[in-house]
């Protein structure tokens, strides 16, 4: 058995699919398989797509209902929940307070605050209103939409890796751009490693995370952030502030699914190391490490890492 990888960018991001395969015909089908699945699933969900489901719910925001797939559906009844759990620190209607912030230029304004209070009215995940009777979608304020960003590509690793176990394979992961989901071992049998890199210098491992059958998502700042009257700003927005994040340039998220493990790296950003630790130890089989802007690191409880000192 052989490692067998394939790199391209899809969903906006750097992927990286590797299969363990006995040979390397059988392992480019099964990498084939796993570009055209997250292809499919950017058409389904993109909102830069005019034709993706994502972009019709959004322009009938205040006007009707839509009507979509059972798998988009199923999609947003699960981001409704963690929505829920995490008492909106994740939501997918922040995107029109994202607008308000030019993250492209160097040096960041924050907006006026009546601004800012204005957006906020159509921010909500309780604002999405789906019905289980015909898998309809409304959005129930003219100006909300939606975004799967903070989700999608853990949605996308997830169903990848079903596609490959389906198809009997037994290691493998998939990298989005520095999130990993990883299943199996390595031909040698060996556990695959996730490296937490330091945020002043993203060359540096500071230690490795042990990873088979689990994901590894990271929202952070260290490769975009902003100084605003002496104050270090994420490009992350605070959905019910308003306000760009502080304080923390990285949050890991580590859980049996890239969905859960991408979604929850932004909500416990959004909540803070204190309120994040606490809300991630309450979880079963998840874990999170913080680094915050002073650079002192923070874990959850039970979580095992190797030091780069120690490999």
């Amino acid at each position: 058995m052989n490692e067998f990888r394939v790199k391209q960018k899809l969903m906006g991001s750097s992927f990286e699919l590797l299969v363990v395969a006995e040979n390397k015909e059988k392992a480019n089908k099964l990498l084939q398989m796993g570009i055209e699945e997250i292809k499919r699933l950017e058409n389904l969900l993109s909102e830069f797509n005019p034709d993706s489901y994502t972009s019709r719910i959004n322009s009938n925001a205040g006007k009707k209902a839509v009507i979509v797939e059972n798998e988009i559906f199923r999609l947003l009844e699960r981001c409704k929940r963690i929505s829920t759990i995490s008492e909106g620190s994740f939501d997918i209607t922040v995107g029109p307070l994202k607008k308000l912030y030019n993250f492209k230029n160097s040096i960041l304004r924050i907006p006026e605050k009546k601004t800012i209070q204005h957006t906020l009215r159509k921010i909500g995940y309780h604002n999405i209103e789906l019905s289980s009777d015909d898998f309809s979608v409304y959005l129930a304020k003219m100006g909300m939409y939606i975004s799967f960003a903070a989700i999608g590509k853990g949605y996308a690793a997830d169903c990848v890796k079903k596609i490959w176990q389906k198809e009997g394979v037994k290691s493998g992961y998939i990298n989005a751009s520095g999130d990993l989901t990883a299943f199996g071992t390595k031909p040698d049998g060996s556990l695959w490693k996730m490296g937490i890199t330091n945020p002043d210098n993203t060359k540096e491992i500071l230690f490795y995370i042990p990873v088979s059958f689990a994901s590894v998502a990271t929202s952070g700042d260290y490769e975009q952030y902003f100084i605003y009257n002496g104050k270090r700003y994420s490009h992350n927005i605070n959905p019910k502030t308003g306000l760009p994040l502080q304080g923390i340039k990285s949050v890991s998220v580590i859980s049996p699914s890239a969905e859960l493990s991408d979604a929850l790296a932004t909500a416990v950003s959004v909540m803070g190391r204190e309120r994040g630790i606490d809300f991630i130890n309450q979880l079963p089989n998840t874990h999170c490490v913080f680094i915050t802007e002073d650079n002192q690191t923070f874990f959850s409880q039970k979580l095992d890492l190797q030091y780069e000192n120690q490999n």
